[in-house]
């Protein structure tokens, strides 16, 4: 059976509040062997909690503040995301970084809590998981300047061209593919044709970003394996491979374990 890895879900949201057990459920029939979780902010850090306790090793959370999430009280939430961290592991920092579609009156605020919990992940040797929409050039630049050799992680939702995945590669980070690179014009197809296996995890980042044909639903984790599929045709590649290489890349990375085919 194809075994896969949801890299970046948020299964906490109100979205899954009616059928959570249902949707963990067809996750687990379509092969999706484990879930990673990233943090939003304060309001979400228990009903992610409550998830792992509720699935066990199955739902893994991050712990980190989401840069559409960093406003005035910026720094209060840096400080219940740190004492998190203290408390307890986590698998990532994440999900942080720069959001420049939404709003951008907090760009300054944005890199000093990006650059802020970098330095957690660097302190605690955990990866980190980016959020750059509108952002990828310039972050791309804050991570390149933090870079000391160690700093590790994934590009969630990537959707640049292929410079910018190479420059990407380069700093020893991973591409997260989600359901976008089996849009019609999203251009991901002739980015990922030339980036091997090695470099890339797969994501759903439900509930959102449904990939095709459930483009404008409701995403989940059983969804990834769509995305699998359209890998493995964009690089005329088999979906054993594709699976083994992906889960392979997110469970070294979280130190999860690895599989094997």
């Amino acid at each position: 059976m194809i075994e896969l890895v949801d890299s970046h879900a948020h299964m906490y949201l109100s979205d899954f509040d009616d059928d959570i057990g249902q949707v963990v459920d067809r996750a687990k029939e379509a092969g999706i062997r484990q879930i990673f979780m990233p943090n939003i902010n304060s309001n979400s850090i228990d009903g992610m909690l409550n998830l792992e306790m509720q699935y066990g090793d199955y739902c893994v959370p991050m712990m980190g503040i989401h840069p559409c999430y960093v406003h005035d009280n910026y720094k209060s939430e840096l400080e219940i995301a740190k004492s998190w961290l203290e408390r307890r592991d986590f698998c990532a920092i994440g999900e942080i970084g720069i959001d420049l579609y939404w709003d951008k009156n907090y760009v300054d605020q944005q890199i000093e809590a990006f650059e802020m919990q970098i330095n957690w992940a660097k302190d605690l040797k955990k990866p980190i998981v980016i959020h750059c929409r509108e952002s990828l050039d310039l972050t791309i630049q804050i991570v390149t300047k933090n870079q000391d050799g160690n700093l590790r992680g994934i590009f969630h939702c990537f959707t640049g061209d292929l410079d910018q995945a190479k420059k990407v590669t380069d700093l020893n980070f991973l591409l997260g593919i989600g359901g976008v690179v089996s849009f019609k014009n999203s251009g991901l197809d002739t980015v990922l044709k030339d980036i091997p296996l090695q470099n890339i995890v797969l994501e759903t980042d439900s509930p959102y970003l449904a990939p095709t044909p459930f483009r404008g639903k409701r995403n989940e984790p059983a969804f990834v394996r769509f995305i699998a599929e359209k890998l493995a045709e964009i690089q005329s590649g088999d979906l054993p491979a594709i699976s083994s290489a992906t889960t392979n890349n997110a469970l070294q990375l979280f130190r999860h374990g690895t599989f094997n085919t």
